[in-house]
């Protein structure tokens, strides 16, 4: 016992000694804005302004109740004549530990809007600081009582006085705040010790580091050594001697064996340095780095460890609603794995991110464009060359960092191009985003063909720092697969970054009504994301489309031998690393009228994946049973080395008619169904239902069912084409009524049949024998057809739910047709107001267009029915979503919706993604049809079940 205790307290006094040696640490706010520390704090304006109370240290004192929101396009949209001026007063009481004494002592603020003033113990430590995203310091050492009590003073004014720092930061499309929203904390270090390191690791185990000393003296060496995050090796220390005179130094070492970093494969080392005196440690510090080399080359694109890189990326706020900007290492890693969920390997900031952030990119691997602020207008020469200093102080040493930006869409100043190499030994190269600069081509939101000597049709590498745009997610997945894969067919292609990851909406703590969160209208609702991280359909439409693993497109027929093809679209991994799994999945006979009746699994296994290289296709087997077509639907999950899932895609077994003579209820009645005509109306009758058809309208007027009365009335009224009546048949085919209805225009004839049993079957032929026209062929041709099928009306008032079976769980729209795949969906009612109803956002939406319609159970209380699809690639049309309520004028929320509420079409509109859709790619156009003599015309059946 006493052996273990003597072991336990050289334990604790080595690592005393250890820790000595390194710069001791000490938090004077909290780590984050989830675990805050309070301070003394006055507002000069707005609420609760005037009067010394306390707040949360980091935090936006807006989101504390102080001050006055302001958004940044207050001089555009909002039509306001300036910003919100406010300044804030903090005061806290410090101690500074005794041993402090005769050492450096600073004092750091991880980020402050916008300009600041510190005292300390009354008198200013230094200049006051401009620039709202930066980490800037002060050395406070000799303003400090150490070993006794301090005070801490900082004066924020949340608008600058430097005009350019204004218009740099304050005049943007986001939000402005106010307050130390980042840590404050000291940094106590011996007299002589490392300032600071920059660091150029490259793929071959070879570095060199710039090193920043203070109070140089002789004979110091530094002792370098590498420690693998993950896993065991071991590598040997390097001593490298430094030269007495000169503060700025630059030390070289190498190590054979290293893992190299990249975005799939993110290995990571401690670099240490030991600071030594006369083979005395005086000094010690560590980073976080990763092996890797950079290559960028004209003309020919962006290279990392030799291999070419694609960039799948997305802009990103650093934004919470309860925090504003301040956020939490909890809060970045959860966007990292977010942002890694939907296969993508990078991310773009308009300003220098979190420091957690940039760490998180780092260890779960995604690339980084850091920038520079400056929201189409610069800083001034001065200004800048400070903040560029900073920020790449801070950044230079996280691998994942790999270009920087100089400022957004005009806000980047030419005289400051060069100051980004003077601090950074890798020499990453600097862009201009949305301009041709350098070589490097970042055109913001481009046209599918752009060109004119740009992106495809020109000559330099090309990577939009900005595209589709995802206002009320309109953009994000609508046209995507498009603008990739024609992108994709150059060899200058680097890639892209959409627009963007959450809406900012803030909690508004100034407002006392319903409505809690504030997206200023359209102008900060286009995330791919909601505020709380609320998934959007466009989510899993990127996470399919920028999949690694492609498969090339499948039927599955009666001749199935469970083979695809299969291509890796990885950078750097190789297809074999992928475990993938399948399931046979089969649905219920009783599942569109039993609620919640879950579909089982027939089958399940692995498959193999064979050994392919990035770029490679190959042919993949799965094993194929003997029960196989017994199962409705197959599955295929395929999971990343590092267990994270890259997608799961699905195949219907069967075709639509299968799916209906399965799934609707059949039921043996004697007495046979009836049909009869009393002056305008139809009646086709069984024992149970009963249904009327106007006979110089063609539509439903009237349906029973025992004692109900279901109002699916007033169709099918044509969607896309005309149709008039031209005559009604009735007649009796054994037990079965039918009511045929010819039509001159664009449907020949319906032909509805009520079977003994009460289910009612629709047959629809259209677009039949055009005749002789003029061309050269003799169609008929008719274009730009967005819209086309039947629609019915049915009251949304009463709406439960819906047993959906077809591809799902979200709407979508005729340009978003990845992300959705086949299963039986349970769909709650919602009026989700998509990028607007921020107080109950429901995803997935309920009402909209849903692809593949094969079957649906409505639930309506008294107005249930059922409708299933002989016709296969059907879409439903299920009510119209509420338009937003808050969109500024020329803001586009949605196309416009067919009459009627329930429809069954073959054509929907796309959604256009900030710009036209003419500017957008093929899947985004309007169809178009060539009708000739002789066609049979175009069928869409289906079945009504409206018994109870």
């Amino acid at each position: 016992m006493k052996k273990l205790l003597l072991l336990s307290t050289l334990a604790v006094l080595f690592s005393t000694k250890i820790f000595a040696q390194k710069a001791d640490k000490i938090w004077l706010s909290g780590t984050d804005f989830e675990h805050p520390k309070t301070w003394d704090f006055k507002v000069s304006a707005g609420n609760n302004s005037g009067a010394w109370s306390t707040i949360e240290v980091p935090s936006q004192w807006e989101l504390q109740g102080f001050g006055e929101y302001t958004y940044g396009r207050w001089y555009k949209e909002l039509e306001q004549d300036e910003p919100s001026k406010e300044e804030g007063l903090y005061k806290l009481n410090f101690e500074v530990p005794a041993d402090a004494k005769g050492k450096v002592v600073t004092i750091h603020f991880g980020g402050v809007m916008t300009d600041t003033e510190v005292n300390v113990n009354g008198e200013v430590v230094g200049p006051k600081h401009h620039g709202g995203f930066y980490e800037f310091e002060y050395d406070i050492t000799d303003y400090l009582k150490v070993g006794s009590e301090n005070l801490l003073e900082v004066h924020v004014w949340k608008h600058s006085e430097n005009g350019s720092v204004n218009n740099a930061e304050r005049k943007a499309d986001w939000w402005l705040f106010g307050g130390i929203y980042r840590p404050v904390w000291l940094e106590i270090k011996p007299k002589t010790h490392i300032d600071h390191i920059a660091v150029d690791a490259k793929m071959d185990g070879s570095l060199k580091a710039q090193l920043d000393i203070e109070n140089l003296s002789n004979n110091l060496e530094v002792v370098a050594s590498i420690t693998p995050l993950i896993g065991e090796a071991d590598f040997e220390s390097q001593t490298i001697q430094l030269d007495s005179k000169n503060k700025e130094q630059i030390i070289e070492a190498k190590w054979k064996g290293v893992k190299t970093w990249d975005p799939e494969n993110p290995n990571l080392y401690t670099l240490t340095l030991q600071l030594q005196e006369n083979g005395k440690t005086i000094h010690e510090i560590s980073e976080r780095i990763g092996f890797r080399t950079l290559d960028f080359r004209k003309r020919d694109g962006i290279y990392l460890n030799g291999t070419k890189i694609v960039m799948k990326g997305i802009n990103r706020h650093s934004f919470w609603p309860e925090g504003g900007r301040s956020t939490s290492k909890r809060i970045s890693v959860m966007d990292v794995n977010l942002i890694k969920d939907m296969n993508m390997n990078a991310v773009r900031f308009h300003y220098p991110p979190d420091d957690h952030f940039l760490a998180v990119c780092d260890s779960l691997g995604l690339f980084v464009l850091d920038e520079l602020a400056g929201w189409q207008n610069p800083y001034d020469t001065e200004t800048g060359e400070q903040l560029i200093k900073e920020m790449i102080d801070r950044d230079v040493n996280h691998p994942s960092v790999i270009i920087w930006d100089q400022g957004n869409e005009g806000g980047w100043n030419y005289e400051l191009d060069d100051d980004f190499a003077k601090h950074d030994p890798q020499n990453r190269i600097v862009i201009h985003p949305w301009s041709d600069f350098n070589g490097w081509d970042t055109h913001h939101y481009p046209t599918y063909l752009t060109g004119v000597h740009r992106f495809g049709s020109g000559e330099n590498v090309f990577f939009p720092t900005e595209f589709m745009h995802g206002t009320y997610d309109n953009g994000i997945g609508a046209g995507l697969k498009d603008f990739w894969e024609h992108y994709s067919e150059s060899p200058l292609f680097a890639g892209g970054f959409m627009w963007v990851y959450s809406d900012e909406a803030v909690l508004r703590t100034d407002w006392t009504g319903d409505e809690k969160f504030d997206s200023k209208g359209n102008l900060a609702s286009d995330g791919v994301l909601g505020p709380h991280r609320e998934k959007e359909g466009s989510f899993y439409t990127v996470k399919e489309v920028w999949a690694p693993v492609q498969f090339k497109p499948k039927a599955i027929t009666e001749t199935f031998d469970g083979s695809f093809l299969v291509t890796n679209d990885y950078l750097f991994t190789n297809l074999n690393t992928v475990t993938m799994k399948y399931r046979v999945m089969e649905a219920g006979k009783n599942a569109m009228y039993n609620p919640e009746t879950k579909a089982t699994i027939l089958t399940s296994g692995s498959i193999d994946l064979p050994d392919a290289v990035p770029g490679e296709t190959r042919v993949l087997n799965m094993p194929v049973a003997d029960d196989f077509f017994k199962g409705d639907w197959l599955e295929i999950t395929a999971t990343d080395q590092h267990d994270r899932e890259i997608y799961t895609w699905t195949w219907p077994i069967h075709k639509a008619d299968y799916f209906a003579n399965k799934l609707i209820y059949q039921a043996e009645v004697n007495k046979a169904a009836k049909v009869a005509q009393d002056d305008d109306v139809v009646t086709l009758k069984s024992k149970e239902v009963r249904l009327q058809l106007n006979t110089k309208t063609g539509y439903i007027t009237q349906i029973n069912s025992k004692k109900r009365s279901i109002p699916f009335v007033n169709g099918p009224k044509p969607i896309g084409m005309k149709a008039e009546v031209e005559k009604v048949t009735l007649t009796q085919e054994g037990q079965n009524a039918i009511c045929r209805i010819d039509y001159n225009g664009g449907i020949d004839h319906i032909t509805w049949t009520m079977y003994p049993d009460g289910r009612v079957h629709m047959e629809l032929i259209a677009l039949k024998n055009a005749g002789r026209n003029s061309g050269f062929d003799g169609a008929f041709y008719e274009g730009d057809i967005d819209k086309f099928g039947i629609t019915f009306d049915f009251p949304e008032e009463g709406v439960e739910a819906i047993t959906l079976f077809g591809r799902g769980p979200y709407h979508t729209w005729r340009n978003r047709l990845q992300g959705i795949e086949y299963g039986i969906w349970e769909k709650e009612y919602n009026n989700t107001i998509t990028g607007e109803s921020f107080e109950n956002l429901v995803y997935p939406e309920f009402k909209g267009y849903y692809a593949n319609f094969l079957a649906g159970n409505l639930q309506a209380g008294e107005n249930s029915f059922k409708v299933f699809s002989e016709s296969d690639k059907l879409f439903l049309r299920l009510f119209t979503p509420e338009e937003a309520q808050n969109g500024f004028r020329g803001s586009h929320f949605q196309p416009s919706f067919p009459d009627g509420n329930i429809s069954f079409m073959y054509e929907i509109p796309g959604q256009r993604a900030f710009k036209p859709l003419s500017q957008q790619g093929p899947s985004s156009q309007p169809s178009n049809i060539r009708i000739k003599s002789g066609d049979e015309g175009i069928s869409m059946k289906l079945w009504f079940d409206f018994r109870e």
